[in-house]
C-alpha cells in the first residue's frame, strides 16, 4: 500500500507527464470538437509526444484514452464522434497515464465557451471541494477527515456529493487499496501513513445525489438530469503533509512548494 521514495519519484514523473496532457488540452478550442476528436488528440499526444501509455485503454475492456463526461454525465462517459462540444457545455476529461510501469490519474472539468453562471459556480465549487480534501491529507489524519472536508464544503455551497463512486489507491495498478470516500466523519476510517498514494476525485451534483448507469454499461448520469462536475488529483502522503503528483503548472501558486502542502 505504501510506496518507497524511488516509487514515488516514478509516480511523480507519470504525474508530470499527465499534467502536460491537460496543459495541451487547455490550449485547444473545444467548442465544435467531438469528444472522440478530443480522445484521439489525447491518445496521440500521450503516445507520440510523451512516449507513455494511455492507461485506460484496455482496462476492464474499455477502448479509449479518456472518459468524457458532459453536463448531466457524472463519470465514465464514453467519447463519441457524434457527441459535439457546444458553447455552454461543461465537460470532464478523466485521463490515466502510465510511464515506467507506474500510473497517475487526474481529471478536470472544462467550461466550453460562454457558460451559465450557475454551471460555472458548480465547477468552481467542485474544484474547491477537491482541494479541501487534499488539504486534509497528512500522516495521522484519517480518510474520514478527507471525506468530511469534501462533503462539508459541498453542502455549505448547496451541492450533493455522489456516494457511489470514490477515489482509490494507485501505483502499478489503476485501482489499489484504499477506497477514498468523498464523505465521512472526522477521526474515522483508515489512518494515513507516509508513502500512501491515492486519488481524490469528488463528483458534485447541482441537484440530488442519485445516479444511474446507462445501457452502455459505462456512462453514469444524474437521476434528476442536473449538472455534475468533478476534479481529480493523485496525491502522496509525505512526512509533513501531502504531495500532489499530478499538479498542473497553473496550480502551483495554490501551494507552499512544488506540489506539496505543509502539515
Amino acid at each position: 500500500m505504501t510506496k518507497s521514495a524511488a516509487e514515488l519519484e516514478l509516480m511523480a514523473e507519470s504525474g508530470r507527464l499527465l499534467a502536460a496532457v491537460f496543459s495541451h488540452l487547455d490550449r485547444q478550442p473545444l467548442a465544435g470538437l467531438s469528444t472522440m476528436q478530443v480522445n484521439d488528440l489525447v491518445d496521440d499526444y500521450i503516445v507520440k509526444q510523451l512516449a507513455a501509455r494511455p492507461a485506460s485503454k484496455g482496462q476492464y475492456g474499455y477502448r479509449y484514452a479518456l472518459n468524457s463526461s458532459k453536463n448531466s454525465v457524472v463519470c465514465h462517459g464514453v467519447p463519441s464522434a457524434g457527441d459535439i462540444l457546444r458553447d455552454g457545455d461543461i465537460v470532464n476529461f478523466d485521463i490515466t497515464l502510465e510511464k515506467n510501469d507506474y500510473l497517475a490519474d487526474s481529471s478536470k472539468t472544462y467550461l466550453v465557451g460562454e457558460v451559465a453562471p450557475a454551471a460555472a459556480r458548480l465547477v468552481r465549487k467542485s474544484y474547491e471541494a477537491m482541494w479541501q480534501g487534499i488539504r486534509a491529507v497528512r500522516p495521522g489524519a484519517t480518510l474520514g477527515d478527507v471525506g468530511f472536508a469534501i462533503e462539508s464544503h459541498a453542502r455549505r455551497n448547496g451541492y450533493a456529493v455522489v456516494r457511489e463512486y470514490c477515489g482509490h489507491g494507485i501505483g502499478r495498478e489503476m485501482h489499489e487499496a484504499p477506497e477514498v470516500l468523498h464523505f465521512g466523519r472526522p477521526g474515522t476510517g483508515l489512518e494515513l501513513r507516509e508513502g500512501m498514494t491515492f486519488t481524490i476525485e469528488p463528483m458534485l451534483n447541482q441537484g440530488g445525489p442519485g445516479v444511474r448507469t446507462e445501457r452502455d454499461g459505462w456512462t453514469v448520469k444524474t437521476v434528476d438530469g442536473s449538472l455534475s462536475a468533478q476534479f481529480e488529483h493523485t496525491v502522496a502522503v509525505t512526512k509533513r503533509g501531502v504531495r500532489v503528483l499530478t499538479l498542473r503548472p497553473d496550480e502551483t501558486p495554490m501551494l507552499g512548494g512544488p506540489g506539496r502542502l505543509p502539515a
